[in-house]
């Protein structure tokens, strides 16, 4: 008997040895090697797209400042000017049809008024020696008088068409590019009329928004555009079409492209937001995962949905709650 006892304890303890391998758990997944965050929401930029345009602060218009024709126009689209340079010229025939008739009055004039000084003259001898009364004399001094004030009109009657005909010349009324000069030579001009639009002022990109978004914007506000930064210096204070226009100074735009329309964002308030680099996201098949460890250390992919953001990183939108455990992945794994 007890030989029989000692034969089946180790035999059973051989098979309770191998019944306890094929039972044991398997060891737990290992969390990835590599940098680790805790992510935490804190207020980012609310960005809102918004259409915009490269101008310039300013755009001078040249006006045509009398009637007739333009005979000349010196600049087209694209070339420099500077302030008070003659760019056109604007002629009117009737003006040098008045100018010569005034210049025939005031010769007339100057004849008659050379004719009443020698009379006045011959007047004052022959009353001096006592053959002309004094009312005679008077007499041919204010003939003298009229002829000479006549003489006088006639020439600032002159000289008035003349400056007149000189407001026909076509000048740039700032330093800057000609944008538009669509007026050809020969056509007729009016007062008023627009003959060319010269930029002035530094190039800036101007906002189009609407009403409702322009009331959350504020001068200093940020814009990106183009992969290029900028503040907002000035909102214009009107409506027009249901938009609101706004200037942004911003470095590098292109002056050679005036009038060229871009995408732009820009900040609008700030709502709270987990930020995270966009190494600690994986992408399979299109979608983009976040390794979160547990409270035990063991790593769990999650789906998220994330959304650009600044500097390379980006936005997780959900799949992540405040105050979990972010692994770093292989960016070139599972692509």
């Amino acid at each position: 008997m007890r030989g029989w006892l000692a034969m089946a304890l180790p035999m059973a303890a051989a098979l309770a040895g191998c019944g306890g391998s094929d039972q044991a758990a398997p060891e737990a997944a290992k969390a990835p090697a590599g940098p680790r965050m805790t992510v935490k929401a804190a207020d980012a930029p609310d960005w809102q797209s918004v259409s915009a345009e490269v101008t310039s602060q300013d755009q001078a218009q040249v006006l045509a400042r009398i009637p007739g024709v333009l005979s000349t126009l010196s600049v087209r689209a694209g070339d420099s000017v500077h302030k008070g340079q003659v760019i056109g010229r604007i002629t009117d025939n009737q003006l040098s049809y008045q100018s010569a008739a005034y210049g025939a009055q005031a010769a007339a004039a100057q004849a008659q008024a050379v004719q009443a000084r020698a009379e006045l003259e011959r007047v004052q001898f022959l009353a001096a020696n006592g053959v002309y009364a004094k009312a005679r004399l008077e007499q041919a001094e204010a003939g003298a008088q009229a002829a000479s004030a006549q003489t006088q009109a006639a020439r600032a009657q002159q000289a008035s068409i003349r400056a007149m005909a000189g407001n026909g010349a076509v000048i740039a009324p700032a330093n800057g590019r000609v944008l538009r000069a669509d007026v050809p030579a020969g056509a007729p001009v009016a007062p008023g009329m627009v003959v060319a639009v010269v930029t002035s002022g530094p190039v800036v990109l101007r906002l189009d928004m609407p009403e409702a978004l322009a009331a959350k914007i504020r001068p200093g506000a940020k814009v990106r555009a183009d992969g290029m930064n900028g503040t907002v210096t000035r909102i214009y204070p009107a409506v027009q079409a249901g938009q609101v226009s706004a200037d942004v100074a911003m470095q590098g735009l292109d002056a050679a492209l005036i009038g060229r329309r871009v995408a732009a964002q820009v900040e609008a308030g700030t709502h709270r937001a987990i930020i995270v680099p966009r190494s600690f996201i994986s992408t399979r098949y299109g979608l983009d995962y976040a390794t979160v460890i547990g409270a035990k250390g063991a790593p769990s992919q999650v789906p998220v949905q994330i959304a650009p953001a600044a500097n390379g990183m980006v936005e997780i939108l959900s799949g992540v709650r405040d105050g979990d455990v972010l692994a770093g992945v292989d960016q070139g794994a599972g692509r």
